[in-house]
């Protein structure tokens, strides 16, 4: 009616607001309409529908305006029973708005849209689907998870009311993901991809988040994906073209379309597959042709899909001419008017460098993007050309590209510095051929930026240089000449004083970097420097009288000087003293022994390089992509009983509990050269390998995430699984979902031929049946001399499982058999996923995993102190989700998760309480699964 629609009493209430003069006025009418309405919700109990329309908006009004509103609740939820759309509407929106999702009212609120989902009128189904959606409470999923599908799939549902229920139906599952039996409803979902009418965008959505949750399930969403996709791209068919936007059909279902194509590996059937390839093609076909609008529009969605098309041959990764084009593409964006256009180009292109097939088509690109380096006003960009860079750096470039990025750094925006450090650090490490060019670049690099160089950088040039005999003199005579110069950076100091300790003695038949001068030299540096640098010269200077004897007395005077003596420093004053006493009272072969130089680093992976992985990790993954055997370190491994092997601390992020920081070590280390009595010599800087039982390497493994669009849950594994004196075995595994991808690397470090080699996984009784092993590339029957060989393996994980897999490795060398039995780093933890939720989530679910069978409480000694940061690291490293702010007591951990497996997905549950007093834990974890609550608790306590 008329009156129903105006509500003459709200637009003036409206009115008289927006004439108030001053905060007081409105504050004062405020208060009057307010005193208004409750009486009138108080004294008359037979107000009409209308009125309470009226009297709720009001309410709704004065909520936006800022003021607190404490009543209504119950006029507004009588509103959802009227059979007027606009009262059923007006109370619909003020329950999404004002109604918490733990308000008494809620169960009555889900009774009467339980009522309005069954109503035969379309808009009101629709009201209570935009209810249920806004509200969007695990209660909601709860109580509609199972119900809402049926909508999905009607025959009689309009196409209006299925575009609500599968948005709706996609905010319940990422609330609550068990609210809804993914298997029971697959088929009939995943074929609502052929549906005519347009909502199918809203249900893309749904079917792409469904399938990351359950992949197995919805893989038939593939052929149908690419049959709409072609019927959209493709001119000779007509579909949906009466959805084009600014001549571009249907952009955004495309768009969806692609992301949801990039959820599985590419399609097995040739069919399926050129299909896939022809739509691809035909896309980029399209960018090339003129544009058929100057509207910005038409660009923007033909971009959209063009990029999308990219990010999927990426995906791919096995079609070479499309990805050459796709390479090319993208060059032509790379000197658009366009910033954004710019930005996504070169980030593409960051990941097709990592590709085999289009990694020579990306370097074709080098001067446009040194050119963008230099010329670009928006730092994004630049920082994203920093990276396209250090993505294409090989051995035949490599000195060109650091000299731009060394050059590019004098004038780079402080953000980004730290990082091109760490990069142009790695790039010259990795790819120097002579170790001259070395260190010149890393001694520039201290001079350009040396406040963002990090101790890790002057770590790793020092080791390298003691590890190259032919580096060291040239080091030493250029570390004097830089230490000459007027302003000198600490970092430099501190190289130096390492250096020139070490091996200043190969400089010093040379007058000019004679004992003396380089004392003096080193020693004008000393009153400028911080405490930890005096104290690294402070042991140059006694490796100093072991080197050079005829300095000793000037070198004696300045550490027997009351400035040292009685420092205020404690390690300056005590390092003064034993050094002071140590030259005056040993003979000179004593402190010959003492001091003598420091021996070889055992070869291990750069610690730059590690923390490049914490600071970025996206970047390392590129670069990693086809050298992960070079990259990663030896690792001696003795095998006891098959479950125990060495390792050390940089090659993966272990359990706190199993040694000292690499990084407090190094620091430690760098201070004191080494060669110093054990009483003054810190073990660190140098490898210590340590005995770890194989599975807490397996549990606790650093998990590197790709940064991939559509990617969420794939995490990564690096190492290296066993070597000897004839075979290095490395191995890298992928996992996501229920399904694992193990690519092991077979490196001959013998001269000979490895003959008759095979690689085959075994799977004990425990595993039949719960874990599907397929061989995607077999090794080959012999490896030559200093050769590598891969074998891919693809897992699919059907239910719990505990243990892990052997890998046999047979072959001969020299005539003589050999076997070697391992594990594989599969265990159940890495199909499993971490699930934020609230403190009310999370124990309103712990309550209903109460039963008995459901639940695993151990209670265990603590090793080593207490450390509630170090604990919440390993949750997270195992596969948890650690969640904050929800336990009332801030000492306890609790972490949750689900195990993703092809039957069943398994929620986890974890308390760990703490007591630091008793140095004891109590751990609980509950399941939905019995098994897998006392596996996990198991694994754990380990």
């Amino acid at each position: 009616s008329s009156r129903g629609d105006a509500m003459r009493g709200l637009a003036v209430f409206i009115s008289d607001i927006r004439n108030c003069k001053s905060k007081e006025a409105e504050s004062k009418r405020i208060n009057k309409e307010l005193a208004n309405i409750r009486s009138k919700f108080k004294g008359d109990k037979t107000l009409d529908g209308y009125s309470k329309k009226k009297y709720v908006c009001k309410l709704l009004f004065i909520f936006l305006l800022g003021h607190d509103i404490d009543f209504g609740h119950m006029e507004a939820v009588n509103l959802l029973s009227s059979n007027k759309y606009t009262e059923k509407q007006i109370g619909y929106l003020f329950i999404s708005v004002l109604v918490s999702s733990n308000s008494d009212l809620m169960k009555l609120i889900i009774q009467n849209i339980k009522n309005d989902i069954s109503s035969p009128k379309p808009v009101h189904v629709n009201l209570a689907l935009h209810c249920i959606a806004n509200i969007g409470s695990v209660e909601m999923s709860e109580a509609f998870g199972q119900e809402v599908p049926k909508l999905l799939v009607s025959a009689h549902a309009s196409a209006s009311v299925k575009q609500s229920a599968a948005l709706c139906l996609l905010r319940l599952i990422r609330t609550l993901p068990e609210a809804m039996t993914y298997a029971e409803w697959a088929s009939r979902v995943i074929h609502l991809l052929n549906d005519q009418h347009m909502w199918l965008t809203a249900a893309t959505s749904l079917i792409h988040t469904l399938s990351q949750l359950s992949p197995g399930d919805y893989k038939g969403c593939v052929s149908l994906a690419v049959s709409r996709l072609s019927r959209i791209v493709t001119s000779t068919y007509t579909d949906l073209q009466d959805y084009t936007y600014y001549f571009v059909p249907a952009p955004w279902l495309s768009v969806k379309l692609l992301r949801l194509l990039q959820c599985y590996p590419v399609p097995e059937e040739p069919a399926v597959r050129g299909r896939l390839v022809e739509c691809l093609e035909t896309i980029l076909n399209k960018c090339q042709e003129p544009p058929k609008s100057k509207k910005v529009q038409h660009s923007n969605s033909k971009n959209a899909v063009l990029f999308e098309a990219i990010n999927l041959i990426i995906h791919i990764d096995s079609e070479p001419n499309l990805l050459v084009r796709a390479c090319n593409q993208l060059g032509q964006f790379l000197q658009h008017r366009e910033t954004n256009l710019r930005y996504l180009a070169l980030e593409s292109m960051c990941l097709l460098a990592g590709s085999e097939f289009s990694a020579d088509a990306v370097k074709k690109h080098r001067e446009t993007v040194i050119n963008a380096l230099k010329t670009e006003r928006d730092v994004s960009v630049r920082q994203r050309a920093v990276d396209l860079l250090y993505a294409m750096c090989d051995k035949t470039n490599s000195e060109e590209i650091v000299a731009e990025m060394l050059a590019y750094l004098k004038k780079a925006d402080y953000a980004i510095r730290e990082e091109m450090v760490l990069k142009v650090a790695i790039l010259s490490e990795k790819y120097a051929s002579d170790y001259t060019w070395y260190v010149d670049t890393i001694l520039k690099l201290i001079r350009v930026a040396g406040d963002y160089v990090s101790e890790e950088v002057w770590h790793r040039v020092i080791q390298i240089v003691i590890n190259r005999d032919d580096a060291q003199g040239y080091a030493a005579k250029t570390v004097f000449e830089n230490l000459q110069a007027p302003a000198c950076h600490e970092n430099m100091v501190k190289v130096g004083g390492y250096i020139l300790g070490e091996f200043g003695n190969l400089i010093a038949g040379d007058e000019r970097s004679s004992p003396l001068v380089q004392f003096n030299l080193l020693h004008s540096k000393f009153h400028l420097c911080t405490p930890s640098t005096r104290a690294l010269l402070l042991s140059t200077y006694i490796k100093f009288i072991n080197l050079f004897p005829e300095i000793k007395p000037t070198i004696q005077n300045v550490l027997q000087n009351n400035n040292q003596l009685r420092n205020a420093d404690v390690e300056l004053q005590q390092r003064a003293l034993e050094y002071s006493q140590l030259s005056s009272i040993t003979s000179q072969d004593v402190l010959a022994t003492v001091l003598e130089e420091m021996p070889p680093f055992p070869e291990r992976e750069s610690s730059i390089l590690a923390k490049l992985k914490k600071k970025k990790p996206a970047s390392v993954q590129v670069s990693l992509v086809g050298c992960f055997i070079s990259t990663y370190v030896s690792v001696q491994v003795s095998l006891v009983g098959d479950t125990l092997m060495d390792a050390f601390d940089d090659v993966l992020t272990l359990p706190a509990d199993l040694g000292e920081s690499p990084s407090t070590e190094s620091t430690e280390h760098a201070n004191r050269p080494n060669g110093l009595a054990k009483k003054i010599i810190s073990p660190g800087f140098l490898l210590r390998f340590k005995l770890i039982h194989f599975k807490n390497l397996l549990i606790f493994a650093d998990t590197i995430p790709t940064g991939s669009k559509g990617m969420r849950g794939l995490e990564f594994f690096f190492g290296v699984l066993f070597e000897n004196a004839l075979i290095q075995v490395g191995v890298k595994c992928e996992f996501k979902e229920q399904y694992g991808r193990v690519g092991l690397f077979f490196g001959n470090k013998t001269g000979n031929q490895l003959q008759n080699f095979a690689a085959a996984v075994s799977l004990g009784p425990e595993h039949q049946g719960k874990i599907n092993v397929a061989t995607q590339k077999e090794p080959p029957s012999q490896i030559d001399g200093g050769a590598q060989v891969q074998h891919f393996i693809n897992l699919e994980c059907i239910s719990m499982f505990s243990g892990s897999p052997n890998l046999q490795l047979r072959y001969q060398h020299s005539s003589a058999p050999q076997q070697v039995t391992l594990k594989l780093p599969v265990i159940i933890n890495k199909f499993m996923e971490g699930v934020d939720m609230n403190s009310g989530d999370f124990f309103s679910r712990w309550k209903q995993l109460g039963q008995p069978t459901q639940e695993t409480q151990k209670i265990f000694q603590a090793r080593h102190p207490i450390d509630t940061e170090a604990a919440r690291t390993k949750l997270t490293g195992f596969g948890m989700c650690a969640l904050t702010n929800v336990d009332p007591n801030p000492e306890n951990l609790v972490g949750s998760g689900i195990i993703k497996t092809k039957t069943s997905q398994i929620g986890c549950l974890l308390r760990l309480e703490p007591n630091k007093q008793a140095k004891m834990y109590r751990l609980t974890v509950r399941s939905s699964v019995g098994e897998a609550a006392a596996l996990i608790c198991s694994m754990l306590e380990e």
